[in-house]
């Protein structure tokens, strides 16, 4: 077997996210400031930047104005402004508008942009390799570099060509070392590395459980008299009844609409499916009459942060620091979170500079956490640090009032003096015999579809000739546990058909359809005994999303 190959940086960051290349241009933008030469490389595990980008998205660009001030002038990806932004109330029949002076004014959308994520992190790619960035797509990291000291000195790529069996095959080459003085984990919601980061050095001894919501979307072509560029449009209620979630409708450029639906993992029912919410939720008569006559062009879906600020881990740790989304500075009432991730990867790329200037860098970057704290990023998430919690606790009528009272009352400066926990989301469910079972109608073709006719619009690809990347550290938990106390809820709330229960010898039998995974990491999450683990196949594959 060969051996690895290596190569040195000064930083090295794992995902070219929104964070990750925020953090590899704010790290160059400072070094030519400074007259300094500083070494940086990003890693992506898609085939190229963008394609494991899924967002709604509505873009706050308040980072972005301090990252790159002439955005506009150099052409970036955002162009349709917020026009509109009404806050809908469904029942099972018609919608209610919630008023906008009911809203603070920070949960108000005009003058952002709505646009694709996947686009605006390209661009910021070619930014990033304008200023000397090195950008490797299509590589996983795989595994954490330490030294001697325990401390952080980079990551190991994947091997390419593993067979099956775990064996190499003829095509077999070996993964390389990317050592850096710092690395940045910069992966998104519920990164592999992250995960094994946080438990190597207890980041999250003394915060909350991250927890999780599940976002399904769908981008469609429609009518263009149906089409309001810069309509956006967010729902809650109907079809969800105890269950944290809600819709969003954006109206973006070239008569296309990004709508989608977020289900938070809290929830209780094992039969529950937040696909099939989401494509009831399509039949709603405030909602179906946008989409006939139009088509659907794209599909995808990805766990979300929705812990806020209680359920940050620590930000650092020897050699490096969490960035982004790997740590979760989403602001869940705003439902944003590509401005706290750019914010987040600036304010730890600055410390970073600072620490590689020095004669003796420290290995813990401290500026980072410390300035954080000081941030118009951490006020914001302090101030909405109630509002997830209050509904997962409380259900959605009396939580949302009592998050609505928390969020005014924040934003008239007056600090409740409390912060509400939570549970982790794999605690949640209840056994099959005390669960109703609930009944979906059937697809009809046209707005509502089956999860693989779904999956084929994600453009995923997998070698089936490969180690499954879905890892069951117990199989037999599979059908112990997970069938026969949960009636297998994996079978449900995976958004891609991957876990399904056939019969073999007239016994159940998890069947793992790994093909077709989305990488939105739920199973990862919901999973009740924590039996399923998400790695990283090899590099390039899983979904391909063009415009997401």
């Amino acid at each position: 077997m060969s051996e690895r190959e290596s190569m040195e940086y000064d930083v090295v960051i794992v995902g070219a996210g929104p964070a990750g290349l925020s953090a590899a241009i704010r790290l160059k933008q400072l070094a030519e400031k400074n007259d300094q030469d500083i070494t940086v490389c990003v890693l992506e595990k898609g085939a190229e930047v963008g394609a494991h980008i899924l967002s709604g998205a509505i873009i706050d660009p308040i980072a972005l104005n301090e990252l790159i001030p002439d955005w506009r002038e150099r052409g970036a990806p955002l162009t349709v402004k917020v026009t509109e932004s009404p806050h809908w109330v469904l029942t099972p029949k018609k919608h209610l508008t919630l008023p906008s002076i009911f809203l603070p004014s920070f949960m108000h959308n005009k003058g952002f942009y709505t646009g694709s994520l996947g686009s605006l992190c390209r661009w910021l790619a070619t930014e990033a390799e304008s200023l000397g960035v090195d950008i490797f797509p299509g590589f996983v990291a795989a595994d954490i570099l330490y030294d001697e000291n325990d401390q952080v000195k980079g990551v190991i790529t994947g091997d390419m060509g593993v067979g099956k069996d775990g064996k190499a095959r003829p095509d077999f080459q070996p993964g390389m070392e990317l050592r850096g003085r710092y690395t940045f984990f910069a992966e998104g919601a519920r990164g592999h590395l992250t995960k094994r980061v946080i438990r190597k050095f207890e980041l999250d001894a003394e915060s909350q459980p991250q927890v999780y919501g599940l976002g399904i979307k769908e981008l469609w072509e429609v009518l263009p008299e149906k089409h309001v560029a810069g309509r956006v449009i967010h729902t809650q209620g109907w079809p969800l009844k105890s269950e944290v979630g809600g819709g969003f409708i954006y109206h973006q450029e070239n008569n296309q609409v990004s709508l989608g639906f977020v289900v938070g993992l809290g929830y209780s029912n094992p039969y529950l499916s937040p696909f099939q919410e989401f494509q009831r939720w399509k039949e709603h008569p405030s909602i179906r009459p946008l989409l006939e006559g139009g088509r659907r062009i794209a599909y995808g879906a990805r766990v979300i942060n929705e812990g806020g600020y209680q359920a940050i881990p620590k930000l650092i740790f020897p050699g490096g620091a969490l960035i982004g989304c790997s740590a979760g500075f989403v602001n869940v009432p705003r439902i944003k979170g590509t401005h706290g991730a750019m914010k987040s990867a600036m304010l730890a790329a600055e410390a970073a500079f600072a620490a590689i200037q020095k004669e003796t860098p420290s290995d813990l970057l401290q500026d980072y956490p410390d300035n954080f704290e000081k941030s118009w990023l951490a006020a914001e998430l302090k101030n909405a640090r109630n509002a997830e919690p209050a509904i997962a606790h409380f259900g959605p009528l009396i939580g949302s009032a009592i998050a609505g009272t928390d969020l005014w009352m924040r934003s008239l400066g007056i600090k409740l003096p409390f912060t509400l926990g939570h549970r982790p989301d794999n605690s949640t469910l209840v056994s099959k015999d005390k669960a109703k079972k609930l009944n979906y109608p059937k697809a009809d073709g046209t707005i509502s579809f089956d999860r693989l006719s779904s999956v084929y619009l994600s453009n995923t690809q997998h070698d089936e000739n490969e180690p499954c990347h879905l890892k069951l550290k117990d199989p037999s938990v599979a059908i112990k546990v997970n069938w026969e106390e949960y009636d297998s809820p994996e079978s449900r709330y995976c958004p891609a058909g991957v876990y399904e229960i056939i019969e073999e010898d007239s016994k159940p039998r998890l069947q793992i359809n790994a093909q077709n995974c989305l990488h939105c990491k739920t199973c990862d999450i919901k999973d009740p005994t924590g039996n399923i683990e998400w790695v990283a196949p090899q590099g390039g594959e899983g979904p391909n999303y063009p415009n997401m």
